[in-house]
């Protein structure tokens, strides 16, 4: 579970990109945020990581239902796992080391068969398309079991076709590992076929 309550966002100039907004989003949930470049919705979820300045407050609970209040946590103990519009994966590594980079004793075999991509640990992530490239990431994100996962706009460097393929991908693999998760995107196929819920966002603030 995640939820925000009276929850902002402000930038060291001053700049407020997200309004005392006040979200749940239910264990298993999948809520997609909705809204044009620049309406402030890859801001909340910086600020849910705590990469960013955030006022209000967030609570996560894990699969057991015990919730923590993690909005004076550091990112890396808030059980908070993020995946990024252009993956991150570490180009040094392998797609198995990629995937067990946070727990080398993650069993990345089971990992890569949840992604369709059995047989890949020992390619070099250069290699990759851009939608295998992430789907690792998402992999990657997954082993290391995070309590909510977060999607930065996750496919929005890929062609329709491949996006549309990919979005409905990712879906499966969230439901199938039942990731409460919180997704960003301006496109709207795209938001009704990855999400349960679809939160319209403009200027900071939900809109109907």
């Amino acid at each position: 579970m995640l939820e925000l309550e009276d929850f902002s966002v402000a930038y060291a100039d001053g700049f407020e990109a997200v309004h005392s907004v006040s979200l749940r989003v239910e264990t298993g949930q999948i809520a997609v945020i909705l809204g044009p470049s620049g309406c402030g919705k890859s801001s909340l979820l910086r600020g849910v990581a705590g990469l960013e300045t955030s006022g209000g407050r967030v609570r996560v609970s894990a699969a057991n239902g015990h919730v923590r209040d993690v909005t004076r946590v550091p990112t890396h103990k808030r059980g908070v796992g993020m995946v990024f519009q252009d993956g991150q994966l570490f180009p040094n590594l392998t797609v198995g080391q990629n995937i067990a980079y946070g727990d080398r004793h993650v069993n990345v075999d089971r990992y890569l068969e949840l992604i369709d991509l059995a047989g890949f640990a020992d390619r070099r992530v250069q290699t990759l398309s851009g939608g295998q490239a992430q789907r690792v990431a998402l992999a990657r994100s997954l082993a290391a079991r995070p309590d909510v996962l977060l999607l930065d706009e996750p496919l929005s460097a890929l062609d329709e076709d491949l996006r549309m393929d990919l979005a409905r991908i990712v879906r499966r693999i969230l439901a199938d590992t039942s990731t409460t998760a919180l997704y960003v995107t301006h496109n709207r196929d795209e938001a009704g076929v990855v999400g349960d819920r679809v939160l319209h966002m403009d200027a900071g603030r939900f809109v109907d």
